[in-house]
């Protein structure tokens, strides 16, 4: 082939893409992302419906006998200040693993404790955790609604994680703090259940 007719040959082919090109650019609001979302599988190494009391204890030693009962085994970290509490199946199944801040023995402490120590779920959010790493980490809540405990105003965020299949029945509720002057609320308890709250 002559290298006249190459070079027009080439230079159709390059015609031909550019509209192409034209039509596969897309509008600014079609390139924005889908908003965030990820499921929860564990908290403090737990995972309800899969997991038995049996695989807490090889994990976290024997349950605090002052803190349980016989359904509701349960453990304290006195470095974290904070309470794992088990509501488990006449089999020894885990159902519920709950993460709430605990001052037990007189302990006057738990002031000190910062963000990132103690229990945490899978993806690493514990108590103390900013109510707002909570919605980037697993994306908007399926609910949130006002909630009271010893007369505080708190925040319920609900998520179910049934859109991840039918191997994560888990559903997970995120208790905070309201924001206040500007600072964003904390995390004060979390619950990761294998079926519904």
């Amino acid at each position: 082939m002559k290298r006249g007719l190459t070079r027009y040959l080439f230079g159709i082919s390059a015609l031909a893409l550019v509209p192409a090109l034209i039509c596969t650019q897309t509008s600014p609001a079609a390139q924005t992302a889908p908003p965030r979302r990820a499921n929860e599988l564990t908290l403090a190494g737990l995972r309800p419906g899969k997991d038995t009391v049996t695989r807490a204890i090889s994990l976290h030693k024997e349950p605090d006998p002052n803190l349980s009962s016989a359904d509701s085994p349960s453990w304290f970290s006195p470095g974290a200040c904070e309470r794992l509490i088990l509501e488990t199946d006449a089999h020894g199944g885990i159902q519920t693993v709950r993460l709430v801040p605990l001052v037990y023995n007189g302990m006057h402490n738990c002031a000190m404790v910062q963000p990132g120590q103690g229990w945490k779920t899978g993806r690493g959010i514990g108590l103390r955790t900013s109510c707002g790493d909570i919605v980037r980490t697993y994306g908007e809540p399926s609910s949130r609604s006002p909630s009271t405990k010893n007369g505080q105003p708190l925040e319920l965020l609900y998520y179910a994680f049934d859109w991840a299949g039918p191997g994560v029945p888990q559903v997970m509720e995120v208790v905070c703090t309201p924001e206040r002057d500007g600072k964003p609320g904390r995390v004060v308890e979390i619950t990761l259940a294998a079926s519904s709250l």
